[in-house]
């Protein structure tokens, strides 16, 4: 089965309004409507081919979306290519072989670790468990030259997530799947909407039960692929989990938008004295408890509290609570730019209130997933809560996303985490 949906008309031709030409053949795949002197009515994911301004010249293949403020997205810039199957594997191919440098042997029946050590010897941590991974993002988008084309594996399941109706039309989904199937090892493929509304649904082989079981640096977790946020779990926060698994050894550590607990386990793994998850959603609450349980650590350490994060903190202030490690983790406050001046005082107010609750020299993580948010932005957030807060600090790390979360470099834009790791006085 075909990766890409067959045509049949010839592409549409699309004609820059200003000179972009440049940015294009250094990697930028997306064109706004505005830059477009027109935009012909034609199916969203129709195939198009996008003209520079001036010579009527080729600058780049790739499809159109009539209703999108990114009205197209580029796939190949080399005029050589064409927009078929054999393009479509050989990014496939190259995408899959990045994951396999990156995850020891990643792709599993199971899940489990024993199909992982096989090979290899194993990397232990400080609690003694294997140092395996088979949660990671194979396919993302933009970064793998694969424009709109989202794929998570999560142990045996892999799940596709296509950016809007120009994605669904020029990719096929059915086509994607029979070559996860063959080409990895997942014994199911699912297929997730972008919106929200609309259910998922198994595409490929047979999906035993959503919560899916999977390794992260040998921590068990589960991912509900059917409903969870995402494609079911935040992969793209792996490293700066294995970064507070470093740091929380014998301390009392606060998770601040958990979800289903991911730092939590991270730190209860590094050897955390005390655990507390708050998070809003109780179903997602109850995970988190399932997850700390499911790792074998002792219930009497970890407290996971369903609350607004503002009004637990607003209690904890007045309760006189400190911990020596806090990550706040919350939703994207900057959906649109147009949202981005109420983010910023959202975020330093979340901040602020955050690091009064810091024991002295302990540690403050913070992080955003919004896009619109430039990283020295977000710098001069921090800056500004800690100054609120009448604390001072100093940046350990600031990170963003992963390997497996590749951006192109001329892509700001797709570089949306940013997470702060900062010690405070």
């Amino acid at each position: 089965m075909s990766l890409i949906r067959p045509v049949d008309r010839p592409p549409v031709h699309l004609r820059l309004a200003r000179d972009l030409s440049r940015s294009i053949r250094r990697g930028h795949p997306w064109v706004y409507a505005e830059s477009l002197r027109e935009i012909p009515k034609v199916p969203a994911g129709s195939r198009a081919v996008l003209l520079d301004y001036k010579h009527n010249r080729e600058i780049a293949k790739g499809y159109v979306d009539p209703n999108s403020p990114i009205a197209f997205r580029a796939c190949t810039s080399d005029e050589k290519d064409r927009l078929d199957d054999r393009w479509a594997r050989r990014q496939f191919d190259r995408a899959y072989r990045l994951r396999k440098a990156l995850f020891r042997n990643p792709f599993s029946r199971d899940g489990s670790a024993r199909d992982q050590i096989e090979g290899a010897a194993p990397v232990d941590d400080i609690a003694g468990r294997p140092n395996l991974t088979t949660g990671f993002r194979l396919f993302h988008g933009e970064g793998d030259g694969l424009p709109g084309l989202v794929v998570d594996v999560y142990g045996d399941v892999a799940v596709i997530k296509l950016d809007g109706p120009a994605a669904t039309t020029f990719w096929q989904a059915e086509g994607i799947a029979e070559w996860l199937m063959q080409a990895t090892r997942v014994k199911a493929v699912v297929q997730r909407e972008r919106d929200r509304g609309k259910e998922a649904r198994v595409i490929a082989g047979e999906l035993t039960e959503a919560a899916v079981p999977f390794l992260e640096y040998g921590l068990k977790f589960t991912a509900d692929v059917l409903h969870g946020q995402k494609t079911g779990f935040f992969l793209d926060q792996r490293e700066n989990r294995a970064l507070i698994r470093k740091l929380s050894y014998n301390r009392r550590v606060l998770n601040l938008f958990s979800y289903t607990g991911g730092f939590s386990i991270a730190a209860g793994v590094g050897g955390a004295q005390h655990v507390t998850s708050v998070d809003v959603a109780e179903p997602a609450i109850e995970v988190a408890r399932q997850h700390w349980e499911l790792n074998e650590l002792p219930a009497s350490q970890h407290e996971a509290i369903a609350a607004d994060v503002f009004d637990f903190l607003a209690e904890a202030k007045k309760a006189g609570h400190r911990w020596e490690v806090m990550v706040v983790d919350p939703p994207s406050f900057a959906p649109s730019q147009e949202s981005l001046t109420r983010a910023i005082a959202s975020y330093e107010r979340l901040f602020g209130m955050a690091a009064e609750l810091v024991s002295a020299s302990g540690l403050l993580a913070v992080a955003s997933c919004s896009s619109h948010l430039r990283d020295q932005q977000f710098l001069e957030i921090c800056e500004e809560s800690l100054s609120a807060a009448r604390r001072r600090g100093r940046i350990l790390t600031f990170n963003g996303p992963p390997a497996d979360h590749p951006a192109p470099l001329a892509l700001r834009e797709f570089r949306y985490l940013k997470f702060a790791l900062m010690q405070l006085d």
